[in-house]
Parts: C-alpha cells; structure tokens; sequence
C-alpha cells in the first residue's frame, strides 16, 4: 500500500495502533537569514507564477527554504528531494523531502531518515497528514533501534507549514502553523527541526 493511498491521520492511527495528541513542543530557535535569500523568496512571491502546480511549489517555495537551513547542517546530513523509500509493500513510495543521517560513503548513499516533508498537494493538509504519518511510520521501522528515536514531519502548501513528531507510538501535532509571510518565525521553527534531528543522530552514536 503506497503512502498516497492513506487520507487521513485517523487511517494510520488505527492500522499502526498510534496515538495522537496536539501541543505546542516547538522552540523558535534565533536564525539569521541571508539577506539574498530573502531578496529572491520575495521575488518569488510577487513577480513568478508559484502556487499553479505542484512543482511550482515545491521548486519555488518549499525546497529553498529547506535547502537554507540545511546549509548548516551539511556536516551531518543529506537533504533528498523525492527519493524512493521502502519497508514493505503496504510502506514505501516518494517522500517529497527527507533528511537523513550523511553516509560515510558518501552523499549518494541514503542512511538513516529522520525528517519527512511532504506537500499538502491542493491545500489538502487532512490527506497530507495522512501521508506524511505513514512515512513517519515506515522511517522509525526502518531506522535501527527506530523505537527509541523521534521522528519528525513537516506538511507545507509552500505558504503554511504544520509540524509533528512521533516518538515510540505517540504522534505529537505541533498545535500552531507557521507561515511564509512571519520568515523569522518559520525559519526558526524549520531550524529546531534540524537541531533536534541532530540530536537523535547524537543519541544512536552514544
């Protein structure tokens, strides 16, 4: 069963036996943003047709930003954009983005997956969810000691971005979204993501 096959949070709950909950667990973390960076999402925004298909919006929106944050985080891991994942047959298909764990034999290598991005195709963020947890799921089984580790998933339209985590078999929703428009707060928000990643890297190396 491919991930697009699942619609809804509430079918993973029930098949993976995971619980849900909401709160607010992210810690807006200080990032300064380049001043290019900034001058070309802007002009993204008001001069380029960006929200027309799909590709539009992860090319123009959603990969950038993650691309910016992961400038500092290239030590540790590699950013993948729509690489094929599979644990079994009912678990695999094409995360648009997941961050893995950098391989020591070199960046074409996928490892260790520790965060999940997947676009919320239509502004569907009920279906999104739905995807997006069945990749959570298939990431900690295929993780070593997945059990022990958290798992984070972003779900974006490009211009609102909601969080999650699952940790053993609770998934936590982060209760506020974040937008495009308030950079500041969902670059610091992005970045807690990718710090936190890093510590669950720390954790399997102990």
């Amino acid at each position: 069963m491919p991930f697009t096959a699942y619609s809804s949070i509430g079918e993973v709950l029930q098949e993976f036996q995971i619980r849900s909950t909401q709160r607010d667990y992210i810690v807006e973390i200080d990032c300064e943003i380049r001043p290019y960076f900034r001058e070309e999402l802007e002009f993204c925004l008001h001069e380029l047709v960006f929200d027309n298909s799909e590709y539009a919006i992860c090319e123009n929106l959603i990969y950038p930003i993650l691309k910016e944050v992961y400038r500092e985080f290239t030590a540790e891991f590699t950013l993948w954009s729509h690489q094929f994942i599979r644990y079994t047959d009912r678990l695999s298909g094409m995360p648009d983005y997941l961050l893995s764990k950098r391989s020591d034999l070199g960046r074409e290598v996928l490892e260790q997956p520790f965060l999940i991005v997947v676009e919320a195709k239509q502004d569907d963020f009920g279906r999104g969810w739905g995807q997006c947890l069945a990749e959570m799921v298939a990431v900690r089984e295929m993780n070593e000691n997945g059990e022990h580790l958290t798992v984070f998933g972003i779900v974006t339209n490009g211009k609102f971005w909601e969080f999650g985590q699952l940790k053993d078999t609770l998934f936590t929703k982060n209760f506020t979204a974040y937008t495009i428009y308030d950079l500041d707060r969902l670059f610091g928000a992005v970045r807690y993501v990718f710090q936190q990643c890093q510590q669950e890297l720390a954790a399997i190396k102990r």
